[in-house]
């Protein structure tokens, strides 16, 4: 049999095992250059606070802070509900301290993260649930456990995870990042962690490709050298 044959023959097979892929890779391009990446990340569903505190005469002395807590890392000041802490980083241990008096404060308490998460929030929603995670779920599976997770009744379905230890916000959630996460997975064909650009399945379904296309390429070399012989 002719090359063309086997050419013609592997194009119309590859065409229909890369073709849905191919189709997917496409649908998951298109929305990912759409939707723009600040909106994905959920910028505008909460702010951080993040200018710098002025100096105040009541705070706390920063050698007094270490003797309070001795084998302290590290601290840095910021506000939470409108007060001033230090973020005490001590080991693997994370905590508050009141920046005027020094003294430890407890974790986020369930009012306490809705109260925090609601100054937080940009939406037009309002808190439907706090939970209490200590299993993270695949949307926030890379950020520390236990957790708050803080549910908003807005068209998307945000949900923004709270530290209970360090009252930082660890991630924003909402549908069009729900719909990113399920398209990327189809995109990288990582169907387990939804992670890994260079899995075996991926490098399988990229060389099946090209051949598709150098097999493309042939037949249209064959079929415009087969017009100039006519």
């Amino acid at each position: 049999m002719k090359p063309a044959f086997w050419a013609r023959r592997a194009h119309k097979w590859i065409g229909l095992v890369i073709g849905v892929q191919a189709l997917l890779w496409m649908l998951s391009g298109v929305y990912m250059t759409v939707v723009p990446l600040d909106v994905i990340h959920g910028d505008h569903l909460a702010h951080v606070h993040g200018e710098p505190l002025p100096p105040q005469a009541a705070r706390i002395d920063t050698d007094a802070l270490v003797a309070r807590h001795p084998q302290l890392q590290s601290f840095r000041l910021k506000h939470v509900l409108d007060r001033e802490v230090y973020e005490v980083r001590r080991g693997d241990e994370t905590f508050l301290v009141d920046a005027d008096s020094g003294e430890r404060l407890p974790p986020l308490d369930r009012d306490g993260a809705a109260a925090l998460a609601r100054s937080l929030y940009q939406g037009d929603g309002e808190v439907e649930r706090v939970e209490w995670i200590t299993r993270a779920p695949s949307e926030v599976k890379t950020r520390p456990v236990p957790m708050w997770a803080v549910h908003f009744t807005d068209r998307g379905k945000s949900t923004l995870y709270l530290s209970p230890d360090s009252a930082e916000l660890l991630a924003r959630r909402h549908s069009l990042w729900r719909w990113f996460d399920f398209l990327w997975m189809f995109h990288i064909m990582d169907y387990e962690n939804r992670t890994d650009v260079n899995n075996t399945l991926l490098r399988v379904a990229a060389v099946t490709g090209l051949g598709f296309a150098l097999s493309g390429i042939w037949l249209l070399f064959y079929s415009f050298g087969k017009r100039r012989q006519a």
